[in-house]
């Protein structure tokens, strides 16, 4: 065999062995990389069911975030209170955890979970959807994080039964909403109605 032939079949070699590392590293980074499963792994070491990103959640958290770093100050009420910033979810119960300094959630997870405040949060019971961003402070550099759990949500109302007027329909979706927003806090944590 020729020394440029087994050059060839080297080089072939370890391409193909880069490849294989580069396989079996990037998968394993990106399912442990991922906050939802890396926060449903946790739920359900600890009875609570999975939780799967939602698009309005994180966005909140991402606004939140964002406010926190632009701000460069820890604050869960940087926007306003967390129940008028969370209530376009649609979700009957919700929490909030906040953190910064560090630039990997991995690190951000563990700092929620050895805290007795946002490990509660974490396993909120009946939640169903999750939301989390991250934004970097321009002035210090710190690394703000957001999280927003809920669940509870409302099912889908059913239509009004052709018996029923125009008005009727018109009062009972009228009602509703008084009703819910006469609602008061039974318990008040870090400005979270429960």
């Amino acid at each position: 065999m020729s020394f440029a032939r087994i050059s060839i079949l080297a080089r072939h070699a370890l391409l193909l062995g880069l490849a294989l590392c580069f396989a079996a590293v990037i998968p394993g980074r990106t399912a442990a990389a991922d906050p939802a499963q890396m926060i449903s792994d946790f739920r359900l070491k600890h009875g609570e069911k999975r939780v799967t990103l939602d698009g309005t959640l994180t966005r909140i958290a991402h606004d939140q975030a964002q406010a926190m770093a632009s701000k460069d100050v820890l604050d869960h009420d940087v926007l306003g209170h967390f129940n008028s910033r969370v209530a376009p979810a649609g979700a009957g119960r919700a929490a909030e955890n906040i953190a910064y300094g560090y630039d990997g959630f991995p690190k951000t997870l563990d700092q929620w979970i050895n805290s007795s405040g946002h490990r509660k949060n974490l396993l909120l019971p009946g939640a169903t959807r999750v939301g989390v961003a991250s934004v970097k402070s321009a002035k210090s550099g710190r690394m703000y994080w957001a999280m927003v759990i809920a669940g509870d949500y409302e099912s889908k109302k059913p239509k009004s039964s052709p018996k029923s007027s125009p008005k009727e329909s018109k009062q009972a979706s009228a009602a509703k909403p008084k009703a819910r927003a006469a609602e008061s806090c039974r318990l008040k944590i870090l400005s979270l109605c429960l």
